[in-house]
């Protein structure tokens, strides 16, 4: 009986709430039209049909119901934005309105109380680090000084290639450019190799993927008021063996830092973006205070996208090459013309090599690092025609945008030809293409993403032929995804590296 009676109580609930937004939108039907929405059911909304990848669902759900459309989170509205007209409405033209991230018990947990930088409200402290990136880690003068760390792990990288391609070994190419992309990005941020050995390294990777995955995945408890303090998907037992496990390794790095700088008479001396943070937040001058937590959540932030994202490139475009011959025929050729077969491609050599970075450009097209651009309304707004109430949440699909028909000549086929000649680039300014997102908000470590991915894939096909699966007999690759804030794998890419060039050895290996 009991049972039967809150059934009722939340059926009643859920019925009034419907009521309730649906009066709220038609009172609003005056000054715009009213968007699109498929069926909501009571108390869940639609969150039964973004299961379980979101933004394949969303696109399924913009076939049918167009590329703006309505829905609920629960109780939560949102809307999903699938063309690049509406993209370019809600992240240029109005972007004002559109500036912060919504946040979840996921993302607020983990970063110490959202004092990080990704998902901190726009304002002073928000602008204050994104200075710091542009200013002191990512601008080019920086990213030209530690040139000989990008070129170093390569070097590591290759070399690890060249033994297993020696010995026949298959590679688990996830791990290990997930080590790549990890060492360049904690190097630059604390100067130190955070994927030093394996055990480290596999915790490193196992923490990062934990995070992201956990963080794609939409928790109950955020959109169903009653769920709030339930734990009903196992999100929070997770965040809490997650979180100790990344606070204990960045507490060891600046308690080491910290100790290095007592003994230093020169405080100014700066050897990498900890050492910035520090002295923001030991000058007493500054207008905002810069804590431990607000840096220890910053780090996370460098670490999880900067780690995941160039090494996820790096994977989907050599599968896309692998099951494309034709495509890595003709790369290798124009590496072979550009570069030679004497030394190792190099980021100079970029520049000359058009038909390897159409191949990165396609691959972000097909395989956006970050599939969904989050915004939250920070007021009522009319966009297209369509009332958007304050905080509503905006998804726009990355990914939907790359595959769109209406701006892609045959948008499911791996084809790099299309960027030939093309003006297209992936800086936020073409909507049918937005891989770091666009606007005031965009992904900072943008040129270091790209000169990362470009720079590891040509060395890989200049060096290594492929051969795909534990013992190199997979015809085709499958591209099946997996879920997460960003684009994994469902499969990871496992591999044997065979020589392409006799003329090079181990040592040879290497930036001239």
């Amino acid at each position: 009986m009991v049972d039967i009676y809150s059934y009722f109580i939340l059926l009643l609930i859920s019925f009034i709430s419907i009521l309730f937004i649906r009066s709220y939108y038609a009172s609003s039907l005056c000054k715009s039209r009213l968007l699109p929405s498929p069926l909501a059911l009571p108390i869940i909304g639609h969150l039964h049909l973004l299961a379980p990848i979101p933004h394949q669902a969303l696109h399924k759900l913009s076939t049918r119901y167009g590329p703006v459309f309505r829905f609920l989170l629960g109780s939560v509205p949102c809307v999903a934005v699938s063309s690049p007209e509406m993209a370019k409405e809600f992240l240029r033209t109005y972007e004002a309105s559109f500036l912060d991230r919504p946040r979840n018990t996921t993302t607020v947990y983990l970063t110490y109380g959202s004092k990080d930088f990704m998902f901190a409200p726009y304002g002073s402290y928000w602008k204050l680090m994104k200075k710091l990136i542009m200013s002191e880690l990512l601008n080019g003068r920086t990213l030209d000084l530690l040139l000989p760390v990008r070129q170093d792990e390569i070097n590591r990288f290759m070399n690890m290639l060249s033994q297993n391609a020696k010995l026949g070994m298959p590679v688990d190419l996830k791990g290990e450019l997930f080590k790549l992309t990890n060492n360049v990005i904690s190097r630059m941020i604390v100067s130190e190799r955070c994927s030093e050995d394996e055990n480290e390294a596999s915790n490193m990777m196992k923490l990062v993927t934990e995070i992201t995955e956990i963080s794609g995945r939409f928790n109950l408890a955020d959109y169903i008021w009653f769920c709030k303090n339930l734990d009903l998907q196992g999100f929070g037992k997770r965040l809490k063996e997650l979180h100790p496990l990344y606070d204990k390794l960045v507490e060891r790095i600046i308690r080491e830092h910290e100790e290095e700088r007592r003994k230093k008479k020169d405080k100014d001396e700066v050897k990498d973006l900890l050492d910035i943070l520090l002295n923001v937040s030991e000058d007493d001058s500054m207008e905002l205070k810069v804590s431990r937590e607000n840096i220890k959540a910053f780090i996370l932030n460098l670490f999880v996208a900067g780690s995941d994202s160039s090494a996820l490139t790096i994977e989907w475009g050599l599968a896309e090459l692998i099951n494309h011959p034709r495509v890595m025929k003709k790369a290798t050729e124009e590496i072979d013309r550009v570069v030679g077969k004497n030394r190792i491609l190099e980021e100079s050599d970029i520049p000359n090599l058009p038909y390897l970075q159409a191949i990165v450009k396609e691959t972000l097209r097909l395989h956006p690092t970050a599939p969904i651009i989050p915004r939250t309304s920070t007021e009522d707004c009319i966009v297209g025609g369509y009332h958007i109430p304050s905080k509503t949440t905006v998804f726009v699909n990355v990914w939907a945008l790359g595959r769109d028909p209406e701006n892609w000549k045959d948008p499911l086929e791996f084809n790099p030809e299309r960027f030939e000649g093309s003006q297209v680039d992936v800086r936020g300014q073409h909507f049918q293409m937005l891989p770091f997102g666009s606007g005031r908000r965009m992904c900072p470590g943008m040129s270091l993403a790209m000169q990362i991915a470009q720079v590891a894939l040509g060395a890989m096909l200049q060096c290594f032929e492929w051969k795909a699966g534990q013992h190199g007999d997979t015809a085709r690759v499958d591209m099946k995804e997996g879920p997460g804030i960003t684009l994994p794998r469902a499969n990871p890419l496992v591999c044997i590296p065979v020589p392409r060039l006799h003329s090079l050895t181990v040592a040879d290996l290497k930036f001239g």
